[in-house]
């Protein structure tokens, strides 16, 4: 059983997630570059980056992309990788806007399907490439629409409810995705298999950088600078082996992101309209914060069926992203933290990440 949560639920999400950095979330953040450069005056390579970005984020080569991520985390044949890429595209342009779960769901499967044929004959090229493939299409056909649809519909009462109950909502989605984001799972690949975005969008950014700003401010005393960055601009997830040890060191940034949640959703209003995957990612390369900042001037697809429109960002927006993905979750989790140390729940070490 452990061996397939790691192969479908860790390794396949994780791909999935790198597909998307590596497509969607890129080509995102170059075309609103381009886009905002433009404004300035008619240039050739603004308009460049512009086209630039739009072929990344085409439906067709995010899923592709998404797919061969998929493949590559599985570990498959070279045969089975080069052909999710077709698997991929189908699957996600059919699954709409909740492509990117099909593109899991038909990607793994039709992964196996070629993996289960794979150098079992001696027409290898033909036979393998052929039943990933046709795998790919039977299941793009029965499954993709109805899998995207499902996706589409469960995200869209998450950023209704969110619209709904902010407070309420604020609380349970900054909290859950921030967990999610220091599991060894893809918090990224959820939020884009969902289409999260909007003020649900904004708590999911908010929950995320309570973990990985919070681990970073909170460990500094054992790991310093090097922790700092590792955590703060990488990934909270280097502190699992120490959750495990200690599973009270994680409180503090829950109870932060049980903060910042509803202060982003009722206070700030931080929606964040950009490419989903960025709701998922906080401060891992200043990705959450691209999200928000693209999702002013160019929301994505997802956002736009929300209701997104495009706005010019004033202070107090500016203000709500630095306090809600910075400064809070720095001084808040490193409150939590001074007090959990002084009544014994953490001790010294406790937080130190492995050479």
């Amino acid at each position: 059983m452990n061996k397939y949560v790691k192969r479908y639920l860790i390794d396949a999400l994780g791909g999935m997630a790198q597909g998307l950095f590596a497509s969607l979330l890129t080509g995102t953040i170059v075309k609103t570059l381009g886009q905002q450069l433009l404004k300035l005056g008619s240039n050739v390579f603004f308009q460049f980056l512009v086209d630039a970005g739009n072929f990344a984020t085409d439906a067709h080569v995010v899923g592709a992309a998404m797919a061969v991520g998929i493949g590559f985390a599985m570990q498959v044949p070279a045969l089975v990788l080069f052909t999710l890429a077709a698997a991929g595209s189908a699957a996600n342009v059919t699954g709409g806007a909740g492509g990117p779960l099909a593109v899991l769901f038909i990607a793994i499967a039709s992964a196996e399907a070629g993996c289960l044929v794979s150098k079992k004959t001696k027409v290898d090229i033909i036979v393998t490439p052929l039943v990933t493939l046709l795998t790919a299409a039977l299941l793009t056909v029965l499954t993709a629409k109805y899998i995207g649809k499902a996706a589409s519909a469960f995200g869209n009462i998450i950023v209704w409810a969110t619209t709904l109950r902010p407070f309420i909502m604020g609380i349970i989605i900054s909290l859950l995705v921030g967990i999610l984001l220091t599991l060894p799972v893809s918090s990224a690949a959820i939020c884009a298999a969902l289409g999260l975005t909007g003020l649900a969008g904004g708590a999911a950014v908010a929950g995320c950088c309570a973990q990985m700003i919070g681990f970073a401010v909170m460990s500094f005393p054992e790991n310093r600078v090097s922790g700092l960055l590792s955590q703060g601009l990488g990934t909270s997830m280097l502190q699992m082996p120490n959750i495990i040890k200690n599973p009270k060191i994680w409180i503090p940034p829950c109870l932060t992101s049980i903060i910042t949640g509803p202060l982003a959703t009722c206070l700030f209003k931080l929606e964040m309209n950009g490419a989903s995957v960025s709701s998922g990612m906080g401060t891992c390369g200043l990705v959450g914060q691209i999200g928000v900042i693209s999702g002013w001037y160019n929301p994505s697809e997802a956002a736009l069926a929300h209701g997104a429109a495009a706005v010019n960002p004033g202070a107090f927006d500016w203000l709500g992203l630095i306090l809600i993905c910075f400064v809070l979750p720095a001084l808040l989790t490193w409150s939590f933290g001074l007090l959990f140390r002084k009544t014994g729940w953490i001790k010294e070490g406790d937080l130190a990440l492995s050479d």
